[in-house]
């Protein structure tokens, strides 16, 4: 089993991450859904040609992923290698409190219950902070007799209804009304405060990290979320290391950690799999109305739009994104095309998906060697198995007094 990050293995492992995800960025920054050729499958021809001819089935079930033409089998292997971090140890947290999970969807709770027991810092916490805290649930988890909570939550509603939660459990708790992006949400970080974010969204932890660490707050842990949710076009690196790399990553790049889900029922995977059919039939389409090879992006639309023929469907796409089409397209062969481009395109990401968990352990440990810089102790694990959450990375920090 591996174990978890700390100290020199933060570096260690991040500089081997840069070097992996620098020399290989050419098979894993292109996008299968909006490129019909990809620079790599010149070099990998026997792997692209492979690929291309999977089913469907094959790409969803990972099927003979051991015999796929090289490079892919090495790849997958560094990729593992790179990747592998222990779980953080069981910090022995008290059973939960009577009816605390009441209301609290079951999935929701499992990850909380696991976040909580991971939080093991050498000196005892006396005031925990709940950073984009909703209703608090995370926050009344971890409160033990003679510590104070305070919750921080944009959502007035949510503000109200965990105050009334913890008022009906006589906890020592205050919901506050707070922007945490705005100037006030500094006056709650002080030194005595052990900061808990269990999926704060892209800029909502960052913006943690850097007003935690200069107000001096003793504890952090984070469960970082949605990286691709940033003010700007580009990734601003965080640490030193990350600012001497080569890596340039864009939003969409940030994007490529959270493309997969583990929890969505059949009935969802079928409507993604329509939709996305579709979206690709569409493509071919105008690219042929317009006589121009780019991809043209696409609004999100309502899943009752999968309810339309696929030419009404088409037409009014087309007519959103201001495409005349000419002539009378032939809608059976493009639908059929559009299917066969999304076997094509779920077996070629099968080849960026190896990346997916290397860039974001790149991305946490940015976030750890900032920490790090900043005068704290850091460890770096998972606080739950993989198909509770995908996004089941933790950064302990501890300043010493």
């Amino acid at each position: 089993m591996p174990a978890y990050l700390h100290g020199y293995q933060l570096l260690d492992r991040f500089q081997g991450l840069d070097q992996f995800l620098t020399e290989y960025q050419g098979l894993w920054k292109p996008r299968p859904f909006t490129c019909l050729q990809l620079g790599w499958e010149r070099q990998y021809p026997e792997l692209a040609s492979h690929l291309r001819q999977c089913t469907l089935e094959e790409a969803e079930t990972e099927a003979g992923a051991e015999r796929l033409p090289a490079p892919y089998s090495q790849l997958a292997t560094q990729a593992k290698h790179l990747s592998a971090v222990g779980e953080l140890p069981d910090a022995g947290l008290p059973s939960a409190g009577h009816r605390l999970d009441v209301n609290v969807p079951g999935r929701k709770w499992q990850q909380i219950e696991a976040f909580s027991r991971r939080l093991a810092f050498r000196e005892n916490t006396r005031h925990w902070l709940d950073w984009c805290a909703g209703k608090g649930h995370l926050g009344r988890r971890l409160l033990q007799p003679g510590q104070q909570l305070t919750c921080l939550e944009y959502d007035a509603d949510l503000v109200a209804a965990g105050q009334a939660l913890s008022d009906h459990h006589h906890l020592p708790a205050t919901h506050v009304h707070q922007d945490v992006m705005a100037a006030g949400s500094t006056d709650y970080l002080t030194v005595d405060k052990s900061v808990v974010a269990l999926h704060a969204c892209g800029e909502l932890h960052v913006h943690l990290l850097r007003q935690a660490s200069e107000q001096g707050c003793r504890h952090l842990a984070v469960a970082p979320c949605c990286y691709n949710r940033i003010p700007g076009e580009r990734y601003q690196p965080l640490s030193t290391a990350a600012q001497a790399s080569a890596l340039q990553l864009d939003m969409l790049d940030l994007g490529l950690p959270l493309s997969e889900t583990v929890t969505a029922g059949a009935r969802v995977r079928r409507q993604r799999d329509l939709s996305m059919a579709r979206r690709l039939g569409f493509d071919l389409l105008q690219r042929e109305q317009r006589q121009c090879d780019d991809y043209l992006p696409t609004p999100s639309l309502p899943v009752a739009w999968l309810d339309k023929t696929f030419e009404h469907y088409c037409r009014e796409l087309a007519a959103l994104r201001q495409v005349d089409i000419q002539g009378t397209p032939d809608w059976t062969r493009l639908e059929a095309a559009g299917w066969q481009r999304l076997a094509q395109v779920r077996n070629l990401e099968r080849v960026r998906n190896l990346f997916r968990r290397p860039l974001e352990m790149w991305l946490v440990l940015d976030r750890a060697l900032f920490l790090e810089e900043q005068g704290y102790k850091v460890r770096l694990g998972t606080f739950c198995d993989y198909p509770l959450t995908p996004r089941n990375l933790l950064l302990l920090a501890e300043r010493d007094r």
